[in-house]
């Protein structure tokens, strides 16, 4: 079985030095081959010491670093491990002003004391006893024990991630905190739990996964050569889960007591049967450690599945999680039943998976599909319980959900495609069904059913909540603390922390064909929401309102000013530049016409100066608007009592004519009769 080789270094950069922290420099045109354990690797140093025996580790795309490892390991250095210091970006070669190759993380660890034991590419020798002992477990033993006292797991360790700077020195365990853990594993050197499952979830595990793979080295140095190699993984976990692991690893060959004796222990099926690393750091005690484990019972004749004969129930378990549709078909025809109780006589477990299959008629109300996969999920945790969550063909551990979300990016994000999107809404699916509830009930003696119960229920309400607040995208940067967010907007910049964005997108904004679309998209969305504060959400809903555009800009500029000020950046004028020519239309709610020029010239000086909190004063100032529309009431009742006269005019003119017609003729008639009056009295006194 070939060793995983390492990535291919990046192009030579012109400017050498690139800074973490203004304290690590990364030289990325001195690659290190071979010291990063299957990832490129690079020379750095230290400019606030003048350290140089530093090397800085490139982390893959769409594959974070352990962040709870990172933020332990790098309070202090420990012994035969080569521990973590800092991370962060760094702008790759040829990423300058004009954008290019944008950003990487890196993880700054101390760089390996010499040459891999085994690289994949060199010839091998057996090591003798005493040098297996003394170089190889012991230190090693003692490097597990110190990050077991630190609650954390190496889950790296195989001969092309081990180093001693010469013959007859001690080993030293590679760095392994760059990619999720055990992503990089050969199946030969994992527990089949573990080799199962997806290799981006396969979570931290236990020390005891750790001291499993310490045992296949110990046997691989011991042999001088990789057991089963040439196998596939598939075949490689069905032969452990058929014989046993030191069986279908060791076999007949034969070996120094003393080793064998270990190699078994170090090698137990169940994970609480392997001796400890302080056990192990000395090699007498450990061998002399003997825990009795009932092999498993293997049937008179085999059960006929299409990825094999099935011969005991932990392959019948692979077997179902392998082949879920035909497993179900065999369950619900009642094929196994017979099978464990005639061939491998286990009425028990008969009995309770039968009660499994009684399950799914309470979960028809579900789609057949989804009912069949947790009938599936439930019969192989029962069959093996110590076999991880399964579904649909996949497997995965809840601890390793997070990385295993972010390496199915969709398609059309960087590092997805049709296989990723299909494992990403199988994944979904899983969450949908709070399948890990189901998983952790079938197999209480191993977990704690009512803490993973009450994790699945959380997740399933993410995974339930609608737009870019909600989803698996939310879920993948909520438990990859470390994940950069995947917007295609972002130009390649490295947005980990929400910190981040806003420099990030005042980059992207410089480039004028970036204007053409609002700069807050589904994945920046889904990122604020999981790096968010509880107003986040709210916003976040509001942008999946049916309105204009103007509506959606205005939210947006609600958010990012609320990060300019919270984070205090003094100013972000290509950002508002960007904002202002989708909000500008904002301004027509405005009806004073004079108010509305005065408010745009406002909006233009704050565009300019990169002010977006003012921005979206000058755009949603309650008072100013409230008087707005108080005046715009005034006008619209003033004009209302104007026409109203108005029209009270043109409708009562006749009326008033025939009114005045009358008086006229009633002013002539008094006229005429006074006159007459006047006339007879002038004639009597005459």
């Amino acid at each position: 079985m070939a060793l995983p080789a390492s990535d291919p270094p990046p192009p030579a950069a012109a400017a050498t030095d690139r800074l973490i922290g203004d304290a690590y420099a990364v030289d990325t045109s001195r690659p290190l081959p071979g010291a990063g354990g299957g990832l490129a690797a690079f020379a750095a140093s230290d400019r606030r010491s003048g350290r140089g025996d530093l090397m800085a580790v490139q982390v893959r795309a769409n594959l974070p670093p352990r962040a709870q490892a990172l933020n332990v390991l790098s309070m202090g250095l420990g012994d035969g491990v080569l521990t973590p210091l800092a991370h962060g970006p760094v702008a790759l070669p040829g990423s300058g002003a004009g954008g290019g190759a944008g950003q990487a993380w890196f993880v700054i660890c101390q760089a390996p004391p010499g040459p891999a034991l085994w690289p994949p590419s060199a010839g091998h020798r057996p090591w003798a006893e005493a040098e297996l002992l003394e170089r190889l477990v012991r230190p090693a033993a003692q490097a597990l024990e110190w990050l077991q006292s630190r609650h954390v797991t190496h889950r790296a360790i195989r001969p092309d991630n081990l180093f001693r700077a010469g013959p007859g020195d001690p080993v030293t365990l590679g760095c392994a905190w760059a990619a999720p853990p055990a992503l990089l594993q050969p199946a030969v050197f994992e527990p089949p739990y573990s080799a199962m499952c997806l290799p981006a979830g396969r979570g931290p595990g236990t020390i005891a996964d750790d001291v499993y793979a310490l045992g296949v080295v110990l046997l691989t140095l011991a042999l001088g050569r990789v057991p089963l190699a040439g196998m596939d993984d598939l075949a490689v976990v069905r032969r452990k889960l058929e014989v046993g692991s030191y069986a279908a690893l060791a076999g007949e060959e034969r070996l120094p007591s003393a080793i064998a004796d270990l190699v078994r222990g170090m090698l137990a099926e169940d994970p609480e049967h392997r001796p400890p690393p302080a056990l192990l750091a000395d090699p007498a005690a450990a061998r002399s450690r003997r825990v009795a484990a009932r092999p498993p019972r293997r049937a008179q004749q085999p059960l006929a599945m299409p990825v094999g004969p099935v011969w005991n129930a932990r392959t019948l378990a692979h077997a179902i999680a392998t082949d879920p549709e035909q497993g179900v078909r065999l369950l619900r025809n009642g094929e196994v039943d017979r099978w464990l109780r005639r061939n491998v006589g286990d009425p028990t477990l008969a009995v309770r998976l039968d009660d499994a299959v009684r399950q799914r008629g309470i979960d028809a109300d579900a789609e057949d599909g989804q009912a069949d996969a947790l009938l599936a999920l439930r019969s192989v945790a029962l069959l093996d319980p110590l076999a991880p969550v399964t579904w649909r063909g996949l497997a995965v551990w809840p601890d390793g959900l997070g990385p295993a979300l972010a390496a199915a990016l969709p398609a059309g994000q960087p590092g997805g495609g049709r296989d990723a999107a299909a494992r990403d809404g199988a994944l979904a699916e899983m969450l949908a069904a709070e399948a890990i509830g189901a998983w952790a009930a079938a197999r209480p003696e191993r977990g704690d059913p009512t803490m993973l119960t009450a994790d699945a229920h959380q997740l399933r309400a993410t995974v339930r909540l609608r737009g870019w607040g909600g989803g698996t995208a939310r879920l993948r940067y909520t438990l990859n603390p470390l994940l950069p967010c995947a917007s295609p907007g972002l130009a390649g910049r490295m947005v980990v922390r929400l910190g981040d964005l806003l420099p990030a997108l005042e980059a992207a904004a410089a480039r004028p064909d970036a204007h053409r679309v609002l700069p807050i998209d589904a994945e920046i969305g889904a990122f604020l929401a999981a790096r968010h504060e509880t107003r986040v959400e709210t916003e976040l809903a509001r942008l999946l309102e049916p309105r204009s555009t103007e509506h959606a800009a205005l939210v947006q500029l609600r958010l990012l000013a609320w990060l300019q000020q919270r984070q205090r950046i003094a100013e972000l004028p290509n950002l508002a530049a960007w904002l202002g020519e989708h909000t500008r239309a904002a301004l027509s709610v405005w009806r004073q016409r004079q108010r509305r020029a005065q408010l745009g010239e406002a909006l233009g000086e704050f565009i300019r100066a990169g002010q977006l909190p003012a921005m979206l004063a000058v755009l949603e100032d309650p008072a100013l608007l409230a008087a707005d529309a108080r005046g715009a009431r005034e006008a619209t009742l003033a004009v209302q009592t104007i026409d109203r006269e108005l029209a009270a005019i043109a409708t009562g003119g006749p009326a008033r004519a025939e009114s005045a017609r009358r008086l006229g003729q009633d002013v002539v008639l008094g006229v005429g009769l006074s006159a007459m009056a006047v006339a007879a009295i002038a004639a009597i006194l005459a």
